[in-house]
This record gives C-alpha cells, structure tokens and sequence, in this order.
C-alpha cells in the first residue's frame, strides 16, 4: 500500500511457515452456531456454513500477515498500475484452474465483479463503489478503471476479489444455490456434510497454485472438519474429551478454570497464549442510534456510565483484559491525548460542525476507580439525561416532553454475555431504565442485526493496520439504511462521511496516520458505543498432536501454516 513490499519478486514463502511442513491428517473443529443453511457466503439472506470463503475460492491477490498491507499474486502473476492508481491490470497465470479443471480467465474475473456487486452482498458494492469500468483485454489480462478519485487503495483490495466461474453459475441463480457443492479454486472441495451439523474440507489433490511462494507450507491437512455446537460449554467439554482438536478461548473465566485435568497434566492438550501486533478493532456495546431514544448522543454517553468494567473484569475476567478506548486500539492509528499538529490542524477545518470535546478533552470510557466509583458515574448519569431532556418520575426515567419511559433491549446470542449483560442492566435499573437481556439463536441475531433491528447489541468492529475502502461499509451515512450493510450504530454524519473518503485518499503512511486518528477521535466523541475489553494475545489449546511454527506474523498465529505430527497422531 506504501512503500516497497517485505518479499521479493519469486519468493519461495512466507517467513511464518514452514515449507517442509509434512501434509497428510484431519484437523478437527468446533463451531458455537445454529447450523447453516447454505455454501454461499457472498449473498444476504442466508447462513453460510464455516469454511467455504477461506477454502473454497481464490483471490487475485494474497495479504502477507506480517507487514499492515501488502498484496502478492495468487491468481494475478503480476499487475500493472500508473502512480496515480487510476487503474489496475492484472494479468493472469495462465496455469490457474478451477477445480473442475476449467481455466481460470479474464472472462470469470470480470464477471465475479459484475455479479458480486449487483447480486452479492451489499458490501461488495460499497467496497468496490469507486470502479468506473472492467475490460477483458485478452484472455489472460483484465483492466479495471476507476472514477475520478484518488482511492490508492482500490488496486489491492481489487485483489481481494473472490474469483467464481462463469460456465458454473451462468445458468444458475446467484442466491438460490442452497447446499449444492460449488465448483470452486481454492486449496480444498466440499465434501462430506450433514446440513447445519457438520461439514468436511477435502484437500484438492493436484490444487493448481500448493508449489506458489504464497501457499507453501500453507492447507497442509487432507481433511478440515466442523462440528458445530449451539451452546459454549457443551462444545469445550466435547474439546476436553477429544471430539475435536483446536479450539480459541474466548471467555476469560473459562480459560482461569476449565483448562484443568488429565489430558493438561500429560502434555496431551497444549495451552499457549500467542502474542500478536494487529489492530484489535473496537469490541463494544454497539448502540443503534436509529432508535428515537438513542439519537441523542448525550443519552448514549450516559447509558455508558452504568457498565462497570473494573467490577466485571475483577469478578467476571480474573483481570486478564485491558478496556479499550479507541476504534484502531493496539496499532499507532489509534488517537490519544488531545489533537496537536497534523492531527489538529486535519479537525480545525470541521471546528464549527464538532462538540468541543473533541479538542478540549481526552476520550477515556467511564472508569469506576476512584472515590464513590460507580454512584459518581451514575450521578453524572443523571444530569446527562437532564440535558438531554429526560427526569425521573416514580422510579423511572422518562422523557420529560412525551413522558414515555426510557427502554430497551440487550440483543445477545451468547449465553456466555449474560453473566456481563445482567450486572449492566442491574445498574440501569439504579437510574430507573429498564433493560431486557434477550437471547436468540444464531440465525435470528445474524437477520436481526442484518436488518439493524435492534436497541444494543455486543458486536466486534474489527480493523487492519490499513484502513481504506471498508470505513464506507462501517460509518458511511449512505449506508445508514442498506440492510446488510456494516454501519450496525447508525452513524451519519457529514464529517465522519468525509473523513472516510480522506483516508481513503491518503497519499502516504503518515498523512494515512493523522487522518485516521482524526476519525477516530470524532467516533469516540459521539459516542455510538460503550467499549469493552481486549488483549493483544490469542488464548488456544490444542491436542499436542498439531504442530506450529515458531514464528508467528505481525498479525498473530495462522492455523492454516499448522500440521499435524503423523507420530504423535
């Protein structure tokens, strides 16, 4: 994206895998979901079974995991684009096959990008929105030429482009496909599956690109298999005796307790925590500022005083997390302190459309440290909702106008999050609201959020060290209503709107820096949500018969470089 890449042209591999990696074995995994119901993942309106995105298809280009973005050719051999970007073309290798051992062409190319954006989810029309025009320029070589816009980054994320065959799904219904078997390009095939339970990955014996640089020492299992469980405790028991062989912890209470027993005494089941350097987003209540209640961001600011992190992550964590208090948190674009220099001088020309917050204080999310803790915060509760037009009246809050009562709803699908939801909503009810904690099984969170039909909802918005194209999908105000789109708090807001296109406009690293920590100055200060937690390492345990390499990229372990050990197996 800037600058030169880390690899040479003709490298051999990744330095974070191991080349001699033997192949051959099952890896086994649990999913916590209700089921699925197709193998589409690129539509709207359906569930797609784990798996078949990453292992299905290939891309024109593949992101390296240790440097904040670079793209190397997969599909593409190699690309052709003038200093201005004002165009990409890529030529194809020509020895790049479709499963079914139909060559892949500039033909399929174009039109993957043709039904995508008019047929695929709507993401993909907001991520490549900036595409003038697509020429197959021979039968191997295809030009995408842009808008007027100076989006630098178009190039690589064109890369990203899932390629699908034409002569396959020309004659068939993009999003009617259901749990037929697509013909794919990737490393592996659908193969065994019992809808909504389980399904099989089957290595592709002669897969066209296993000898390219970008995929040695990488897909090194003959089979991947899912099982999917509907409830978290059921699946780590079913890890603990075996059923399956990898499983990421996400609940910090069962890391401290329930990796204990046997199979942890004998060295059978391995427990690491990995380190890794990538940007870790921005986990947090997401508000839905669509609400009438929430359109005030004095009521969202204040509704964030009732969650008491330090009390959960002592209780409820073991003290394992660090709360977080910016969007790019863990990488050098997320903001702190007060604007100065660049920084400041990219917010002055948006002074007189901004709170003087975001020049005169510092975000931190409430704390509850210090003198009386919580009963300042809920204090201070109060008289945001007295700005923003709401009293207690006999125990509740209401609007003073309307004298409706301030409500609303927790939207979970986790059973883990309740153990959280409940104790905000018990300080909630301190301030006279009631809150509902509402579980809901995978398929109906996934339509609801979908449809944005929620109050709150515990969601990660997760970020790269390269932001760009996706910020549009995440706070554009003309995606305020796309069902399916990923503004999930309702953000519209002409500066953010502006922002957004300056990042994208970013003619360098640095410039990249200053504008994004501009915006994320402006989210934070509007606060759309209440943020939670992190930490900057992954928590696995795994059947020491899977093996890993030792060095781990910038953005952390990558199970696609394991293997397994045929002796300990």
């Amino acid at each position: 994206m800037h600058g030169e890449p880390a690899y040479a042209a003709g490298f051999e591999h990744f330095d974070y895998v191991n080349p001699d990696a033997p192949k051959g074995g099952i890896l086994r995994l649990g999913v916590v979901a209700n089921g699925y119901d197709s193998f589409n993942p690129y539509v709207i309106g359906t569930v797609s079974a784990v798996g078949v995105g990453a292992y299905v298809y290939d891309t024109l280009l593949v992101k390296s995991s240790d440097e904040p973005f670079s793209a190397y050719g997969l599909i593409a051999e190699s690309l052709e684009t003038p200093e201005d970007r004002s165009y990409v073309v890529f030529n194809l290798r020509e020895q790049a096959r479709f499963q079914d051992g139909e060559p892949i062409t500039a033909e399929d190319v174009k039109f993957s990008f043709e039904l995508l954006t008019t047929e695929g989810h709507p993401l993909f029309r907001n991520y490549y929105g900036d595409v003038r025009a697509v020429t197959v320029e021979g039968p191997h070589r295809v030009r995408f030429d842009f808008k007027e816009t100076e989006n630098r980054e178009l190039p690589l994320i064109l890369g990203q482009l899932p390629v699908l065959p034409q002569h396959y799904w020309q004659d068939r219904t993009f999003g009617d496909n259901g749990l037929t078997a697509p013909v794919g390009s990737g490393p592996y095939r659908i193969g065994d599956f019992d809808a909504g339970r389980s399904i099989t990955f089957t290595r592709v014996d002669d897969y066209w690109a296993a000898d390219l640089g970008v995929r040695r020492g990488k897909f090194n299992f003959d089979r991947i298999h899912y099982d999917y469980y509907t409830d978290e405790t059921v699946a780590l028991e079913a890890f603990k005796s075996g059923d399956y062989d990898f499983r990421r912890e996400s609940s910090a209470k069962s890391w401290a307790t329930a990796y204990t027993g046997t199979p942890f005494e004998q060295g059978r089941i391995v427990v690491e925590e990995l380190e890794h350097h990538k940007p870790m987003g921005m986990q947090a209540f997401v508000i839905n500022s669509r609400r009438p209640q929430f359109a005030d961001p004095r009521v969202r600011r204040a509704l964030a005083m009732a969650f008491d992190f330090e009390w959960a992550n002592t209780n409820l964590f073991y003290g394992q997390y660090t709360r977080t208090d910016s969007y790019f948190e863990n990488s050098d674009l997320a903001s702190s302190g007060l604007p100065d220099g660049r920084e400041l001088e990219i917010l002055e020309g948006y002074r007189d459309q901004l709170p003087d917050a975001v020049f005169e204080s510092e975000y931190h999310p409430p704390t509850t440290n210090g003198p009386n803790g919580l009963r300042a915060n809920l204090r201070k509760a109060v008289e945001l909702f007295k700005e923003a037009g709401f009293e207690i009246r006999n125990r509740k809050m209401v609007h003073v106008a309307t004298g409706e009562p301030l409500t609303f709803e927790f939207l979970l699908r986790s059973k883990t999050f309740e153990r959280i939801a409940l104790p905000f909503k018990a300080n909630l009810a301190k301030l006279g609201i009631d809150a509902e904690v509402r579980l809901v099984d995978t398929t109906q969170y996934v339509q609801r959020v979908r449809r944005f039909d929620f109050d709150v909802v515990s969601l990660v918005i997760a970020q790269s060290d390269s932001p760009g194209n996706e910020q549009r999908e995440f706070w554009g105000s003309y995606n305020v209503d796309v069902v399916g789109s990923r503004n999930y708090a309702g953000v519209s807001d002409p500066v953010v709107d502006d922002l957004v296109e300056q990042i994208i406009q970013a003619p360098d690293r640095q410039e990249l820096v200053y504008r994004t920590r501009a915006l994320d100055r402006v989210l934070l200060h509007g606060h759309y949500v209440i943020p939670q937690w992190h930490m900057t390492m992954d928590r696995v345990a795994y059947w020491s018969k899977l093996e890993r390499p030792e060095a781990l990229p910038k953005d952390g372990f990558d199970l696609d470089t394991w293997w397994i050990d045929p002796d300990a197996e």
